[in-house]
């Protein structure tokens, strides 16, 4: 592992400019010990205090270890609930695989479940279908036996024998080990366990003399140089087994020859092995020695590691070595993803992308049960309560006459509607006089009724969303409304033919008749009900429920069915409304004693200005929001209609009579229509 920091540290394709530290425990095999090293990394020196960092240096970033499975299953539990991150080199449990128990868990070797499918296909390969089953009694050999177990059974073989070997009562319970395996019929035997644990067991078997039996062996002690002795290969060869994979690590070699106790990362471990490497006592306030002090030898400080052959300077069999090498370099890696990650970068204060001071509440679909290991996910139509305990139904939300924003475009839209009905009543009462002759008294009952018509559809819009209103809702709101625009593009052409006819000789007096207007409003209406009747035939609107971006809202709302139908009506509207303007904004030098054009003009651009703005504002809203940005755009878009068209010529009837004449209509040159 140092040689693996030192290396990422020197190198400049990773973590360049970077020094990489580190913290050693040993847990000398001690599970409390163990797990007291990792909360002493998490939270600082001194005093252990779980979740909390007792220290202002730089922390760790992860922990690496521990190599037994027993042991990294405690420290995952605990890291777990910290999402600490920790990997380990050589605990190979299945259990450690679970997610949910383990979430901050990692490792550079493969799960047991793997080698308990080896192992039982090596039994069946060489058709071992009468086997005998050994375990330590922790969670590697427990599990691990009983995986193969499972595998052999399943592949239809048999077993003999299962047993565990008690490592805290080895004097009593491994004789009986070696007795039964001296007992039993089953000549071939499948070993989960440590070496020195299995070394105990050989031994045993020596002095009963146990022999001609076929050990199948775990990676834990299939390539143990334990067993290489005399004594002991005698009684294992013959052995067949699974290993890790095997490693080469480049520069490890002289890394090891250049070890001495003088360097400032060795600690307590490097005195040792110097000690019982040459037999000699280091002199230092933290001396180890077991050798009698009346025949000490002491370290001359120039020993060298370069010609000493022994376990320690064997780098030809790289395997928890090669993958506690791999795991620092997994950490390291995860830091430069993390020093390179655009997204990450763009976290930190002051950058374009986030404000990290003003996130939103991270929200949670899933409830846990009492007593449940995992979490259960609402349906999509639920919601987890504050404490996670149970799923609350979500709120369905739509423009109701209840809401306050409903309640007020319905009042806003019955308050409209009495506007063109008080026009048309004064239209009405003044029929007959020249300034409603003159600006064709038909068209404009017309307009004034489409306009009322205008104001009650919005009316459509607010309720809750049945069939029935969705297929009537975009459906009317476009054939009314273009009743009306082709009403003012009627009136714009008249306007045109009426000042074009009165000149000597003119042909166009014939298309000055009142028919030319319902003719145009009558064209203009087709082909609008054309394409209503293609969109309600081929892909109408319906009632659907969307949870959209709000998680514990569930909209109510039209799907419009057909989305290019819906902004293919609102541009036939756009485009009728635009030939208007265009008509009324050329002809608005004609003669007219009431400035009909230019009232015209007015009213079509502010029509067009509604709707130009309308289209970023509904695709921004949500929900209801959606249906209330469309009732004000309807609501709106007719009051220009309604202020431009008939405003200057109330005021005129009501308050300049002497206008309302026809001696000012001749001084103008305004002919008259009936």
């Amino acid at each position: 592992m140092i040689f693996a920091i030192d290396e990422i540290t020197k190198s400049s394709a990773i973590l360049p400019n970077i020094t990489l530290g580190f913290q050693a425990y040993d847990s000398c095999m001690v599970i409390q010990q163990s797990l007291e090293g990792a909360l002493h990394a998490v939270t600082g020196r001194g005093m252990v205090v779980p979740n909390y960092q007792c220290f202002l240096g730089v922390p760790l970033s992860a922990i690496i270890g521990h190599s037994t499975s027993t042991h990294s299953i405690l420290l995952a539990q605990v890291l777990g609930l910290l999402w600490y991150p920790q990997i380990s080199n050589f605990a190979t449990s299945p259990f450690l695989s679970d997610k949910q128990k383990f979430p901050s868990f990692f490792r550079t070797v493969p799960s047991d479940a793997f080698q308990s499918r080896g192992v039982a296909q090596l039994l069946l390969h060489f058709g071992w279908m009468w086997v005998g089953l050994v375990g330590v009694d922790n969670d590697y050999g427990l599990q691990g036996i009983q995986l193969v177990r499972q595998e052999i059974i399943k592949a239809g073989a048999c077993v003999a024998f299962t047993e565990n070997l008690i490592s805290r009562q080895s004097d009593r319970n491994v004789p009986h080990i070696a007795k039964v395996i001296k007992k039993s019929t089953a000549m071939v035997v499948v070993v989960f366990s440590r070496d020195l644990d299995f070394a105990m067991i050989v031994a045993e078997m020596m002095r009963q003399n146990v022999t001609q039996r076929v050990f199948v062996a775990s990676e834990a002690w299939s390539t143990s140089t334990i067993f290489s002795t005399k004594s002991l290969a005698q009684f294992v060869t013959g052995t067949i087994g699974l290993a890790l994979h095997r490693g080469t690590i480049m520069g490890f070699k002289e890394f090891l020859n250049k070890i001495h106790p003088s360097l400032p990362w060795g600690g307590k471990w490097v005195k040792i092995l110097w000690e019982k490497t040459f037999t000699c006592a280091l002199l230092d306030q933290s001396n180890i020695t077991t050798v009698p002090s009346t025949s000490v030898k002491y370290c001359t400080g120039n020993e060298s590691l370069e010609n000493i052959q022994n376990s320690f300077t064997d780098i030809s069999n790289l395997r928890v070595t090669y993958s506690a090498y791999m795991a620092v370099h997994v950490v390291a890696k995860a830091l430069e993803d993390l020093r390179t990650c655009y997204n990450i970068k763009n976290l930190y204060v002051n950058k374009i992308c986030s404000n990290i001071f003003n996130f939103r509440p991270f929200e949670h679909k899933n409830l846990k049960r009492r007593d449940s290991v995992g979490c259960l996910k609402c349906s999509w139509d639920h919601w987890p309560d504050p404490q996670k305990s149970m799923c609350l139904p979500k709120t369905i939300e739509y423009l109701s006459y209840e809401d306050p924003l409903g309640a007020t475009l319905a009042g806003i839209t019955i308050v409209s509607s009495l506007v063109p009905n008080i026009i048309l009543r004064l239209f009405v009462l003044h029929r007959n006089s020249p300034l409603v002759k003159a600006n064709n008294y038909r068209l404009s009952c017309l307009l004034l009724l489409s306009l009322l018509l205008c104001f009650f559809c919005s009316l459509i819009f607010i309720g809750p969303p049945q069939r029935e209103t969705c297929l009537l809702r975009q459906s009317a709101f476009g054939m009314v409304f273009t009743l009306c625009v082709s009403c003012i593009l009627a009136k714009t052409i008249m306007v045109v033919f009426a000042f074009m006819a009165t000149k000597p000789g003119s042909k166009l007096r014939i298309w000055t008749s009142p028919w030319v207007s319902f003719l145009i409003i009558f064209i203009c209406s087709l082909l609008q009900l054309t394409l209503c009747i293609f969109w309600l035939s081929l892909a109408p609107p319906f009632p659907k429920l969307s949870t959209g971006t709000e998680s514990r809202i569930i909209s109510f709302e039209c799907n419009e069915g057909s989305a290019i139908a819906f902004w293919a009506m609102l541009g036939y509207l756009s485009l009728l409304a635009f030939i208007s303007f265009t008509v009324a904004f050329l002809s608005r030098g004609l003669p007219d004693s009431f400035n009909e054009a230019q009232y015209i003009t007015f009213s079509m651009l502010a029509f067009l200005s509604v709707w130009i703005s309308f289209i970023p504002a509904y695709f921004s809203a949500q929900g209801k929001y959606t249906v209330a940005m469309e009732i004000f755009a309807i609501l709106s878009s007719s009051w220009a209609l309604l202020i431009c068209m008939f405003f200057p010529k109330c005021f005129i009837i009501l308050f300049r009579p002497d206008m309302n004449s026809r001696e000012y209509l001749f001084r103008k040159g305004k002919p008259l229509s009936n």
